[in-house]
């Protein structure tokens, strides 16, 4: 039996973490190759694989109604290590798939470290990779060292497309005042692991929501770089002062929605609500939803003490701001994620324009297998346009538009119509959804059968 050369994976986020697991589950030698702790970035606090830089949800897990649960359901089909991380470590969120972020990154790293197939290695690879390393998947994300991020397009020819990323602040639990807010989820609504109990929801009436929409747009921000003056932000993770200056009422249209609560304490219907999840498993953090931030620090601790229930609140963690950088994608790079210019060069994860962590490590999942293939002899499809994997795959290499190409969230306007339309507009997600598994379930028996 040929010993095969081993794939370097470049990069031990979600992305890069997920194809390492990918290669190895195929039978592949992997190195993978992560620049923490010797060299460090400006959202990442620890040196683990697979940190969870801004919140800990991976959002909806509902499988037949919502795009992100529906890949979650297919990447656990497909045997992603991130998956199976978070299902096992699982906090309380409503609806959604929340994780504690430490223990949910020492799985990760536990299961690569012990595989025998993966060697670790903690270096930065500055500039391109070495000319022998034949395969290489670059899964370094948004905070990709800038001497590889300028190799990279140096070779795309391509000018850099970035957005600001915001992250959101986490309390204490037990500095929160439970006399003022109380633990609800929207619609009493129940989730993986939850109770419909799992939020806690600080009201505001009408007058302190006014005075603190004052104050976010009169609070002092951080100040930008010359060269990040013009770059966008992500629409889905707008900070929140942002978000305010679009109009006063937008807040409660977004992260401060009310609709679904009621205050516990005395019956009424708040005006506007800051829910706060739980951010470990242990309970003791919880983080400010979609309270993400470009704020001071010492701005932030006051405004958000202003806040009903938050007023003695110490945090873990202040929100922040960062720079991401991506490819564009539809333009620079093929059908196998490769880039075009240089194909021994396949790329996984937000880098190539996905948004969000269940998205990036899908095309990591993705990217570890057709790497995998491509080292035994063989060509690996991506899955059906059809599954949610698939639709991702076919937005970033030709489904979007080069030219206004910005990072997207899976959802289902990026799957092809249904052929027998429902007649029920309820029933549409869920008709997609199950023709997604089904699609998704033969490609992966092909899968199987071509690896065998």
């Amino acid at each position: 039996m040929v010993e095969l050369r081993p794939v370097h994976v470049i990069g031990g986020g979600l992305a890069g973490s997920e194809a390492a697991w990918q290669l190895a589950a195929a039978g592949v030698p992997v190195v993978l190759h992560e620049m923490r702790p010797i060299r460090k970035t400006e959202a990442h606090q620890t040196e683990g694989l697979a940190e969870l830089v801004c919140s800990n949800s991976f959002r909806s897990d509902e499988p037949l109604t919502n795009a992100v649960g529906l890949l979650h359901e297919e990447m656990r089909r497909a045997g992603s290590l991130i998956l199976t991380a978070a299902d096992k470590h699982k906090v309380p969120a409503g609806g959604a798939l929340a994780v504690d972020r430490d223990a949910f990154s020492a799985e990760v790293e536990a299961a690569l470290t012990n595989h025998p197939l993966v060697t670790i290695a903690r270096e930065e690879i500055a500039g391109l990779p070495p000319a022998d390393w034949d395969s290489v998947v670059v899964a370094t994300g948004p905070l990709t060292s800038p001497a590889l991020a300028e190799a990279v397009l140096g070779l795309t020819g391509e000018a850099s497309l970035a957005f600001f990323d915001a992250i959101a602040p986490i309390v204490h639990t037990e500095s929160i005042d439970l006399d003022v807010a109380w633990f609800q989820s929207r619609y009493d609504k129940p989730g993986p692991g939850g109770t419909g109990k799992d939020y806690i929801n600080c009201p505001l009436d009408r007058d302190q929501y006014f005075a603190f929409i004052e104050a976010l747009q009169a609070g002092d921000k951080t100040e930008f770089k010359e060269w990040e003056q013009n770059t966008p932000y992500f629409e889905g993770c707008l900070p929140i002062e942002v978000m305010a200056g679009r109009g006063v009422e937008t807040l409660r249209w977004g992260p401060m929605k009310p609709i679904g609560l009621t205050n516990r304490h005395n019956g009424s219907k708040p005006y506007g609500v800051v829910q706060l999840r739980q951010d470990n498993r242990l309970g003791t953090l919880y983080n400010m939803v979609g309270f993400q931030t470009k704020l001071k620090y010492a701005e932030q601790v006051r405004i958000f003490r202003t806040i009903p229930g938050l007023e003695k609140a110490e945090f873990a963690r202040l929100g922040g701001l960062h720079r991401n950088t991506f490819l564009n994608s539809p333009k620079v790079l093929d059908g196998q994620l490769r880039l075009r210019s240089e194909p021994r060069l396949r790329f996984a994860g937000q880098v190539t324009g996905v948004e969000g962590y269940v998205e990036s490590a899908a095309i990591g999942l993705i990217a570890g297998r057709m790497a995998a293939a491509e080292r035994k002899g063989d060509l690996l499809s991506a899955p059906p346009p059809t599954t949610a994997m698939g639709a991702l795959i076919a937005h970033i290499t030709g489904g979007a538009e080069a030219e206004t190409f910005q990072p997207m969230n899976v959802n289902f306007g990026l799957f092809p119509p249904l052929t027998d339309i429902p007649k029920a507009k309820a029933e549409r997600k869920p008709a997609m959804a199950r023709r997604a598994l089904a699609d998704l379930d033969g490609w992966l028996g092909v899968s199987r059968a071509a690896a065998e």
